[in-house]
């Protein structure tokens, strides 16, 4: 039996056995088991991974990571119309409005530098 590699729904890789699908089908409650005790496991044919059966848990975190609540979605435009209405942002807004293309350019440059070293401290902590 060989592995593969996935990210589960905590963020951790992890290895899932792989079964071919002939076994699967002979003796699927053994595989449903190692499914539901290791997170999931691939179904090859002819040495190819074809699918993977999951558990629920793993499938209730897939499908809450793609479909926020409606309440999740609400809160999170309510923060962000909030942070948008302090003097502070307003007065960001006006002084981008009033900007010339060169000072947006300036300050566009700046950004992406300070984006670009939180991106290199975080991959360096990573390590």
């Amino acid at each position: 039996m060989t592995t593969l590699t996935f990210r589960n729904s905590r963020g951790e890789l992890v290895d899932i056995p792989t079964v071919p699908a002939t076994k699967a089908k002979s003796e699927f409650g053994a595989v449903l088991d190692n499914a539901v005790a290791r997170g999931a496991v691939a179904i090859t044919r002819h040495d190819a991974t074809k699918a993977v059966l999951i558990s629920y848990a793993e499938f209730e975190s897939l499908v809450k990571s793609r479909s926020p609540a409606l309440d999740d979605l609400s809160a999170q435009f309510d923060g962000l119309l909030q942070r948008m209405q302090t003097p502070g942002a307003r007065k960001g807004m006006k002084a981008a409005f009033n900007a010339s293309p060169a000072e947006l350019g300036r300050a566009a440059v700046r950004a992406a530098a300070k984006k670009n070293a939180r991106t290199r401290v975080a991959a360096l902590r990573r390590r």
